[in-house]
């Protein structure tokens, strides 16, 4: 029982974590940033809102392994740990290349 309960206060807490961020980042009105410890500043982004609603998006889709790893616990252990597994790697490199596509795609172009 308490496997269980650790299982899902590890995958739902982190399904709600980045879906929190994801909607944060959508009722932002500054640019939202990526990594820790960055700012991106708004004269750097063409259109700051919709921006801002592609990276919640991103976050909130990021969310959703999690909670599936969380549904997915009841049925087969193996599969819920391998759902975590790809979200906690393919999952994190999907993210930074979303992201910039996202940044490149609203960056301001200086020539």
């Amino acid at each position: 029982m308490a496997e269980r309960i650790i299982w899902y206060a590890v995958t739902l807490g982190c399904a709600a974590l980045f879906f929190g961020i994801g909607l944060y980042a959508r009722r932002r009105t500054e640019p939202m940033w990526f990594w820790a410890g960055s700012t991106v500043e708004k004269d750097a982004i063409t259109d700051a809102a919709a921006y801002n609603r592609e990276c919640g998006r991103m976050w909130m889709l990021y969310a959703i392994p999690f909670a599936l790893s969380a549904a997915a616990y009841e049925f087969s252990l193996t599969a819920a740990v391998a759902l975590l597994v790809l979200d906690c790697t393919a999952g994190i490199v999907w993210l930074v290349i979303e992201y910039y596509r996202i940044y490149r795609k609203y960056r301001v172009k200086r020539d």
